[in-house]
Protein backbone atom coordinates (compact mmCIF):
# COMPACT_ATOMS: atom_id res chain seq x y z
CA UNK A 1 0.00 0.00 0.00
CA UNK A 2 1.37 3.28 -1.26
CA UNK A 3 -0.74 5.46 -0.96
CA UNK A 4 -3.49 5.66 2.19
CA UNK A 5 -6.50 8.03 2.14
CA UNK A 6 -8.68 8.56 5.67
CA UNK A 7 -11.29 10.90 5.79
CA UNK A 8 -12.66 14.03 7.77
CA UNK A 9 -16.43 14.61 7.73
CA UNK A 10 -18.62 16.56 10.44
CA UNK A 11 -21.11 14.77 12.24
CA UNK A 12 -23.87 16.80 10.72
CA UNK A 13 -23.38 14.75 7.19
CA UNK A 14 -23.78 10.79 7.55
CA UNK A 15 -21.87 8.51 5.09
CA UNK A 16 -24.50 8.32 3.13
CA UNK A 17 -24.68 11.93 2.06
CA UNK A 18 -21.65 12.24 0.89
CA UNK A 19 -20.58 8.93 -0.83
CA UNK A 20 -21.33 9.85 -4.13
CA UNK A 21 -19.23 12.81 -4.07
CA UNK A 22 -16.66 10.68 -2.66
CA UNK A 23 -16.55 7.97 -5.16
CA UNK A 24 -16.68 10.74 -7.86
CA UNK A 25 -13.79 12.56 -6.72
CA UNK A 26 -11.54 10.05 -5.93
CA UNK A 27 -12.40 8.39 -9.33
CA UNK A 28 -10.21 10.81 -10.29
CA UNK A 29 -6.72 10.21 -8.91
CA UNK A 30 -4.87 8.26 -11.13
CA UNK A 31 -2.51 6.69 -8.70
CA UNK A 32 -3.12 3.37 -6.80
CA UNK A 33 -4.56 3.95 -3.43
CA UNK A 34 -6.17 2.29 0.10
CA UNK A 35 -9.41 4.12 0.90
CA UNK A 36 -9.19 3.93 4.47
CA UNK A 37 -12.36 6.05 5.76
CA UNK A 38 -12.22 7.74 9.38
CA UNK A 39 -10.09 4.65 10.63
CA UNK A 40 -6.86 6.19 11.62
CA UNK A 41 -5.36 2.67 13.26
CA UNK A 42 -2.60 2.45 10.18
CA UNK A 43 -2.13 6.14 9.71
CA UNK A 44 1.74 6.92 8.74
CA UNK A 45 1.95 3.51 7.95
CA UNK A 46 2.02 4.24 4.32
CA UNK A 47 4.82 6.11 1.99
CA UNK A 48 1.84 8.42 1.59
CA UNK A 49 -1.13 9.85 4.14
CA UNK A 50 -3.56 12.19 2.91
CA UNK A 51 -6.36 13.26 5.12
CA UNK A 52 -9.85 13.63 2.88
CA UNK A 53 -11.56 16.71 4.73
CA UNK A 54 -14.75 16.02 2.98
CA UNK A 55 -16.60 18.69 4.63
CA UNK A 56 -16.98 21.79 6.54
CA UNK A 57 -17.14 21.33 10.31
CA UNK A 58 -14.47 19.26 10.83
CA UNK A 59 -12.36 21.48 12.36
CA UNK A 60 -12.87 20.05 15.72
CA UNK A 61 -12.63 16.42 14.74
CA UNK A 62 -8.96 17.04 13.86
CA UNK A 63 -7.99 19.00 16.65
CA UNK A 64 -9.01 16.19 19.02
CA UNK A 65 -7.10 13.34 17.04
CA UNK A 66 -4.33 15.43 15.53
CA UNK A 67 -1.77 14.45 18.17
CA UNK A 68 -2.46 10.70 18.14
CA UNK A 69 -1.67 11.20 14.70
CA UNK A 70 2.08 13.16 14.92
CA UNK A 71 2.54 10.18 16.99
CA UNK A 72 2.12 8.00 14.45
CA UNK A 73 3.72 9.91 12.00
CA UNK A 74 5.73 13.11 11.77
CA UNK A 75 4.49 15.70 10.06
CA UNK A 76 3.52 17.17 7.23
CA UNK A 77 -0.05 16.76 6.79
CA UNK A 78 -1.38 16.58 3.52
CA UNK A 79 -4.87 17.48 3.32
CA UNK A 80 -7.19 16.51 0.02
CA UNK A 81 -9.85 18.41 -0.92
CA UNK A 82 -13.04 18.86 -3.65
CA UNK A 83 -13.86 21.99 -2.69
CA UNK A 84 -17.35 21.07 -1.98
CA UNK A 85 -19.40 20.92 1.32
CA UNK A 86 -16.93 24.08 2.70
CA UNK A 87 -14.24 21.47 2.51
CA UNK A 88 -11.64 24.16 1.26
CA UNK A 89 -12.54 26.49 4.00
CA UNK A 90 -11.96 23.60 6.99
CA UNK A 91 -8.98 22.53 5.27
CA UNK A 92 -7.51 26.26 5.35
CA UNK A 93 -9.01 26.68 9.18
CA UNK A 94 -6.92 23.16 9.89
CA UNK A 95 -3.66 24.47 8.15
CA UNK A 96 -3.26 27.72 9.92
CA UNK A 97 -4.26 25.53 13.24
CA UNK A 98 -1.01 23.58 12.05
CA UNK A 99 1.15 26.29 11.05
CA UNK A 100 0.69 28.25 14.56
CA UNK A 101 2.46 25.23 16.11
CA UNK A 102 5.09 25.42 13.76
CA UNK A 103 3.84 22.21 12.25
CA UNK A 104 4.12 21.83 8.28
CA UNK A 105 0.99 20.58 6.25
CA UNK A 106 -0.60 21.66 2.66
CA UNK A 107 -3.78 21.58 1.74
CA UNK A 108 -3.97 19.51 -2.14
CA UNK A 109 -6.71 21.47 -4.31
CA UNK A 110 -7.20 22.17 -8.17
CA UNK A 111 -7.81 20.87 -11.34
CA UNK A 112 -7.52 17.41 -11.69
CA UNK A 113 -4.07 17.37 -13.20
CA UNK A 114 -2.44 19.32 -10.60
CA UNK A 115 -3.77 17.39 -8.23
CA UNK A 116 -2.30 13.85 -9.52
CA UNK A 117 1.19 15.84 -10.23
CA UNK A 118 1.28 16.55 -6.64
CA UNK A 119 0.12 13.15 -5.37
CA UNK A 120 3.26 11.26 -7.53
CA UNK A 121 5.82 13.83 -6.63
CA UNK A 122 4.38 13.44 -2.77
CA UNK A 123 4.60 9.56 -3.25
CA UNK A 124 8.18 9.59 -4.42
CA UNK A 125 9.48 12.13 -2.06
CA UNK A 126 7.62 9.76 0.67
CA UNK A 127 9.45 6.38 -1.02
CA UNK A 128 12.73 7.99 -0.87
CA UNK A 129 12.42 9.17 2.81
CA UNK A 130 11.48 5.50 3.83
CA UNK A 131 14.73 4.73 2.15
CA UNK A 132 16.55 6.78 3.91
CA UNK A 133 15.28 5.61 7.62
CA UNK A 134 17.49 3.34 9.03
CA UNK A 135 20.80 3.84 6.78
CA UNK A 136 24.28 3.50 7.63
CA UNK A 137 27.16 5.70 6.62
CA UNK A 138 30.48 5.06 6.72
CA UNK A 139 33.24 8.07 7.44
CA UNK A 140 36.52 6.29 6.78
CA UNK A 141 39.46 8.48 7.69
CA UNK A 142 38.44 11.79 9.02
CA UNK A 143 37.11 14.47 6.31
CA UNK A 144 40.26 15.66 4.11
CA UNK A 145 42.30 18.85 5.97
CA UNK A 146 41.60 20.97 3.26
CA UNK A 147 37.82 19.92 3.96
CA UNK A 148 37.33 22.92 6.54
CA UNK A 149 33.71 23.31 5.88
CA UNK A 150 32.37 19.55 5.43
CA UNK A 151 31.91 18.40 9.00
CA UNK A 152 28.35 16.93 9.40
CA UNK A 153 25.56 17.29 12.66
CA UNK A 154 24.84 13.61 13.45
CA UNK A 155 22.66 14.08 16.05
CA UNK A 156 20.52 16.57 13.18
CA UNK A 157 21.29 14.19 10.54
CA UNK A 158 19.57 11.22 12.87
CA UNK A 159 16.54 13.56 14.05
CA UNK A 160 15.90 14.37 10.69
CA UNK A 161 16.30 11.83 8.22
CA UNK A 162 17.44 8.74 9.90
CA UNK A 163 20.91 8.32 9.09
CA UNK A 164 23.68 6.92 11.28
CA UNK A 165 26.96 8.03 10.24
CA UNK A 166 29.65 5.33 11.28
CA UNK A 167 33.15 6.18 12.38
CA UNK A 168 36.03 3.44 10.51
CA UNK A 169 39.66 4.29 11.34
CA UNK A 170 41.67 4.77 8.21
CA UNK A 171 44.18 1.94 9.28
CA UNK A 172 41.39 -0.14 9.45
CA UNK A 173 40.71 -0.26 5.67
CA UNK A 174 44.50 0.05 5.18
CA UNK A 175 44.85 -3.74 6.89
CA UNK A 176 41.89 -4.51 5.19
CA UNK A 177 43.72 -3.54 1.68
CA UNK A 178 46.85 -5.72 3.13
CA UNK A 179 44.70 -8.89 3.75
CA UNK A 180 43.09 -8.82 -0.08
CA UNK A 181 43.76 -11.99 -2.50
CA UNK A 182 44.99 -11.08 -5.58
CA UNK A 183 41.49 -10.72 -8.25
CA UNK A 184 41.77 -11.50 -11.73
CA UNK A 185 41.87 -8.36 -13.80
CA UNK A 186 39.15 -8.30 -16.88
CA UNK A 187 41.43 -7.69 -19.96
CA UNK A 188 38.39 -5.01 -21.29
CA UNK A 189 39.27 -3.05 -18.42
CA UNK A 190 43.10 -3.84 -19.24
CA UNK A 191 42.65 -2.07 -22.90
CA UNK A 192 41.01 0.73 -21.53
CA UNK A 193 44.27 1.94 -19.41
CA UNK A 194 46.44 4.61 -21.29
CA UNK A 195 49.45 3.71 -20.24
CA UNK A 196 51.44 0.45 -18.92
CA UNK A 197 52.07 2.60 -15.79
CA UNK A 198 48.39 2.10 -15.58
CA UNK A 199 48.38 -1.45 -16.45
CA UNK A 200 50.15 -1.47 -13.34
CA UNK A 201 48.15 0.08 -11.10
CA UNK A 202 45.16 -1.48 -11.74
CA UNK A 203 45.53 -4.40 -9.24
CA UNK A 204 46.10 -2.56 -6.23
CA UNK A 205 43.12 -0.36 -7.38
CA UNK A 206 41.02 -3.60 -7.45
CA UNK A 207 42.30 -4.69 -4.10
CA UNK A 208 40.81 -1.15 -2.83
CA UNK A 209 37.81 -2.26 -4.84
CA UNK A 210 37.35 -5.15 -2.33
CA UNK A 211 38.59 -3.89 0.48
CA UNK A 212 35.91 -1.18 0.90
CA UNK A 213 33.49 -3.57 -0.38
CA UNK A 214 34.63 -5.67 2.98
CA UNK A 215 34.02 -2.79 5.52
CA UNK A 216 30.63 -2.01 4.01
CA UNK A 217 29.24 -5.78 4.59
CA UNK A 218 31.33 -5.93 7.67
CA UNK A 219 29.37 -2.65 9.16
CA UNK A 220 26.72 -2.89 7.04
CA UNK A 221 26.57 -0.13 5.29
CA UNK A 222 24.54 2.00 2.32
CA UNK A 223 27.38 4.25 1.73
CA UNK A 224 30.86 5.78 3.03
CA UNK A 225 33.01 8.44 2.44
CA UNK A 226 36.89 8.18 2.06
CA UNK A 227 39.80 10.10 2.99
CA UNK A 228 40.75 8.79 0.24
CA UNK A 229 44.18 11.02 -0.27
CA UNK A 230 45.65 9.27 2.39
CA UNK A 231 45.58 6.19 0.16
CA UNK A 232 48.51 7.86 -2.31
CA UNK A 233 51.05 7.67 0.71
CA UNK A 234 50.06 4.27 2.31
CA UNK A 235 49.69 2.05 -0.84
CA UNK A 236 50.62 4.29 -3.61
CA UNK A 237 47.61 4.08 -5.60
CA UNK A 238 43.90 5.64 -5.86
CA UNK A 239 40.75 4.90 -4.70
CA UNK A 240 39.16 6.51 -7.82
CA UNK A 241 38.30 3.35 -9.55
CA UNK A 242 36.58 1.41 -6.10
CA UNK A 243 34.40 4.48 -6.22
CA UNK A 244 33.45 4.62 -9.54
CA UNK A 245 32.56 0.50 -9.20
CA UNK A 246 30.87 0.84 -6.44
CA UNK A 247 28.71 4.32 -6.96
CA UNK A 248 27.59 1.83 -10.15
CA UNK A 249 26.18 -0.91 -8.12
CA UNK A 250 24.04 1.64 -5.73
CA UNK A 251 26.51 2.13 -2.71
CA UNK A 252 27.26 5.93 -2.36
CA UNK A 253 30.89 6.57 -2.47
CA UNK A 254 32.32 9.88 -1.79
CA UNK A 255 35.30 11.60 -1.85
CA UNK A 256 37.63 13.29 0.18
CA UNK A 257 35.80 12.65 3.28
CA UNK A 258 33.26 14.88 2.60
CA UNK A 259 30.54 13.94 4.58
CA UNK A 260 27.79 16.57 3.44
CA UNK A 261 28.45 15.22 -0.13
CA UNK A 262 27.99 11.38 1.26
CA UNK A 263 24.74 13.11 2.43
CA UNK A 264 23.69 15.20 -0.96
CA UNK A 265 24.16 11.43 -2.60
CA UNK A 266 22.28 9.74 -0.31
CA UNK A 267 19.37 11.93 -0.52
CA UNK A 268 20.16 12.00 -4.42
CA UNK A 269 20.02 8.15 -4.63
CA UNK A 270 16.76 7.68 -2.80
CA UNK A 271 14.88 9.81 -4.87
CA UNK A 272 16.57 9.48 -8.33
CA UNK A 273 18.46 5.86 -8.31
CA UNK A 274 21.45 7.63 -8.97
CA UNK A 275 24.62 8.59 -6.55
CA UNK A 276 25.41 11.67 -8.78
CA UNK A 277 28.80 12.85 -9.89
CA UNK A 278 30.72 14.69 -6.91
CA UNK A 279 32.93 17.51 -8.53
CA UNK A 280 34.30 20.75 -8.12
CA UNK A 281 33.95 24.17 -10.05
CA UNK A 282 36.92 24.96 -12.14
CA UNK A 283 35.64 27.82 -13.90
CA UNK A 284 32.60 30.22 -13.68
CA UNK A 285 31.13 32.40 -16.33
CA UNK A 286 28.83 34.45 -13.72
CA UNK A 287 27.15 36.20 -17.42
CA UNK A 288 26.24 33.11 -19.15
CA UNK A 289 25.63 30.51 -16.04
CA UNK A 290 28.73 28.14 -17.72
CA UNK A 291 30.12 26.53 -15.18
CA UNK A 292 33.27 23.66 -15.73
CA UNK A 293 33.23 21.33 -12.96
CA UNK A 294 36.30 18.47 -12.69
CA UNK A 295 37.10 15.60 -10.46
CA UNK A 296 39.00 12.10 -10.82
CA UNK A 297 35.95 9.66 -10.65
CA UNK A 298 32.63 9.37 -11.95
CA UNK A 299 30.01 6.19 -11.66
CA UNK A 300 30.39 4.21 -14.68
CA UNK A 301 26.65 3.97 -14.76
CA UNK A 302 26.65 7.60 -15.46
CA UNK A 303 28.84 7.43 -18.51
CA UNK A 304 28.36 6.69 -22.21
CA UNK A 305 32.00 5.44 -22.18
CA UNK A 306 35.50 6.20 -19.87
CA UNK A 307 39.01 6.07 -20.05
CA UNK A 308 41.82 5.07 -17.50
CA UNK A 309 44.64 7.80 -16.77
CA UNK A 310 46.51 8.68 -13.63
CA UNK A 311 45.50 10.70 -10.76
CA UNK A 312 45.18 14.64 -11.50
CA UNK A 313 46.87 15.66 -8.43
CA UNK A 314 49.56 12.83 -7.88
CA UNK A 315 49.81 11.44 -11.60
CA UNK A 316 49.93 7.96 -9.75
CA UNK A 317 47.06 5.25 -9.89
CA UNK A 318 43.96 4.95 -11.76
CA UNK A 319 42.04 7.75 -12.58
CA UNK A 320 38.38 8.01 -14.33
CA UNK A 321 38.15 9.99 -17.20
CA UNK A 322 34.09 9.84 -17.97
CA UNK A 323 32.29 11.28 -20.93
CA UNK A 324 28.50 11.78 -20.73
CA UNK A 325 25.63 12.34 -23.04
CA UNK A 326 24.55 15.88 -23.54
CA UNK A 327 21.48 16.54 -21.80
CA UNK A 328 19.54 17.73 -18.50
CA UNK A 329 20.88 17.99 -14.95
CA UNK A 330 20.43 19.02 -11.18
CA UNK A 331 23.55 20.64 -9.76
CA UNK A 332 22.81 19.62 -5.59
CA UNK A 333 24.30 20.14 -2.67
CA UNK A 334 22.74 20.29 1.38
CA UNK A 335 24.97 21.45 4.22
CA UNK A 336 26.36 18.96 7.02
CA UNK A 337 23.11 20.78 9.47
CA UNK A 338 20.67 20.09 7.11
CA UNK A 339 19.73 24.18 7.54
CA UNK A 340 20.76 25.05 3.57
CA UNK A 341 20.86 23.33 0.33
CA UNK A 342 21.45 24.66 -3.13
CA UNK A 343 19.66 22.94 -6.23
CA UNK A 344 19.74 24.34 -9.62
CA UNK A 345 18.87 22.98 -12.98
CA UNK A 346 20.98 23.26 -16.21
CA UNK A 347 22.20 21.51 -19.27
CA UNK A 348 25.92 19.53 -19.68
CA UNK A 349 26.90 20.48 -23.02
CA UNK A 350 29.90 18.39 -23.29
CA UNK A 351 32.70 16.84 -21.41
CA UNK A 352 36.40 18.00 -22.23
CA UNK A 353 40.12 16.65 -21.64
CA UNK A 354 42.53 19.31 -20.12
CA UNK A 355 45.49 17.94 -19.50
CA UNK A 356 45.78 20.84 -15.94
CA UNK A 357 42.63 19.51 -14.42
CA UNK A 358 41.02 16.58 -13.22
CA UNK A 359 40.12 13.47 -15.36
CA UNK A 360 36.17 13.97 -15.44
CA UNK A 361 35.37 17.38 -16.75
CA UNK A 362 31.90 18.33 -17.79
CA UNK A 363 30.81 21.90 -18.86
CA UNK A 364 26.88 22.73 -17.60
CA UNK A 365 24.90 25.86 -18.56
CA UNK A 366 22.83 26.55 -15.60
CA UNK A 367 18.93 27.03 -16.39
CA UNK A 368 18.88 30.62 -14.24
CA UNK A 369 22.52 32.36 -15.28
CA UNK A 370 22.15 34.61 -11.86
CA UNK A 371 23.05 31.48 -9.91
CA UNK A 372 26.25 31.21 -10.47
CA UNK A 373 26.46 33.80 -8.28
CA UNK A 374 25.59 31.27 -5.38
CA UNK A 375 29.02 29.56 -5.87
CA UNK A 376 31.24 32.80 -5.54
CA UNK A 377 28.91 34.13 -2.55
CA UNK A 378 27.59 31.56 -0.42
CA UNK A 379 28.53 28.14 -1.63
CA UNK A 380 27.99 25.14 0.90
CA UNK A 381 31.56 23.91 0.30
CA UNK A 382 33.79 23.49 -3.01
CA UNK A 383 31.98 19.63 -3.96
CA UNK A 384 28.54 20.07 -5.69
CA UNK A 385 26.25 17.10 -6.73
CA UNK A 386 26.04 16.34 -10.54
CA UNK A 387 22.69 14.61 -11.28
CA UNK A 388 21.69 13.39 -14.82
CA UNK A 389 18.03 15.09 -14.74
CA UNK A 390 16.23 17.81 -14.25
CA UNK A 391 14.95 16.62 -10.48
CA UNK A 392 15.08 20.11 -8.20
CA UNK A 393 11.54 19.76 -7.74
CA UNK A 394 12.07 16.09 -5.78
CA UNK A 395 15.12 17.41 -4.29
CA UNK A 396 13.39 20.73 -2.65
CA UNK A 397 10.08 19.30 -2.01
CA UNK A 398 12.06 16.29 0.45
CA UNK A 399 14.53 19.13 2.25
CA UNK A 400 11.62 21.34 2.62
CA UNK A 401 8.97 18.76 4.50
CA UNK A 402 11.27 16.70 6.64
CA UNK A 403 13.68 19.39 7.79
CA UNK A 404 10.90 21.79 8.99
CA UNK A 405 11.33 23.08 13.02
CA UNK A 406 8.47 22.09 14.45
CA UNK A 407 6.84 23.85 17.73
CA UNK A 408 5.53 20.68 20.15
Amino acid sequence: MDIAIYTLTSELHDEQSVKKTTEEFLSTITADFHFCGNNYESYGSAPLSLIYVRTGGTEGIFKRIYQELMAKMSAPFYLLTSGKSNSLAASMEILSFLRQRGIQGEILHGSTAYINQRINLLLQVGKAYRKLQGSRLGIIGKPSDWLISSEAHREIVFEKLGITLIDIPMQELLNTIDSMPEHKIDETLMRKASSEGIRKALPGALHIYHALKTLVEKYQLQGFTLRCFDLLSTVHNTGCWALAQLNSEGIVASCEGDVPAMLSMKIAHALTGCTGFQANPARINPDTGEMLFAHCTIPFSMTERYELDTHFESGIGVGIRGFVKPGPVTIFKVSGDLSRHFAEEGELLSCQSEADLCRTQQVIRLSHPEQSRYFLTNPIGNHHIILPSHCKSLLEELLSSKTHVRID
